[in-house]
This record gives C-alpha cells, structure tokens and sequence, in this order.
C-alpha cells in the first residue's frame, strides 16, 4: 500500500504541475479576460478531462491512506509508521489544497 501511495503521490504531483502551467498558460494569454477556453484547449474538454482525473487520483489516494490507517491500527504502533502515515496524509492534504 505505501508502494501505491508514493506512486499516486507522484503522478498526482505531475498532473497538478500540468494543470498548473496550463492555468497560468490561460491566464497569461487572455483566457480570464474573456477569450474562448477553446481556443487554448482544443474544445476537447482537456481541462475538464485533467479535473476529472486529478479528482479521481485524489479520492484513489485518500483511500489509499484509509486502508494504511486501517492496516496500521490492527498492528502495534510504531512512531516510523506513525510518522510515514502522517505525512501521506499531509501530503494528500497538500495535493488538495493546491488543487
């Protein structure tokens, strides 16, 4: 499971950096200031596509962290693994506040 967190961290942490750089990307060119959202996505929905897959990622690695959770209280505690599911969660904490 830590395994597939740090993957989805990763690729989570990619994707928000696109979505970021095509936010900018828009704003610097005119987008905010009335162009059309086709003009700078395709009209293929892109930036409606990357939403729907940054929040589909981001629900992934919440549960991903429940089930960490869940495996580590039928366990005995240990501060590492204490301290290894906090920062998943401040991580995930971190994605969802950025996006």
């Amino acid at each position: 499971l830590r395994r597939e967190a740090r993957k989805r961290e990763g690729d989570l942490d990619v994707k928000l950096s696109s979505y970021a750089k095509l936010g900018g990307t828009l704003a610097h060119s005119g987008y905010m200031e009335g162009g059309s959202s086709e003009d700078f996505i395709g009209g293929d929905g892109s930036l409606k596509s990357m939403e729907i897959e940054i929040e589909s990622q981001l629900e992934q690695l919440l549960y991903i962290n429940d089930s960490l959770s869940h495996c580590a209280t039928s366990t005995i505690p240990t501060t590492s693994v204490t301290q290894k599911l906090a920062r998943h969660r401040d991580i995930l904490h971190e994605f969802t506040q950025e996006f």
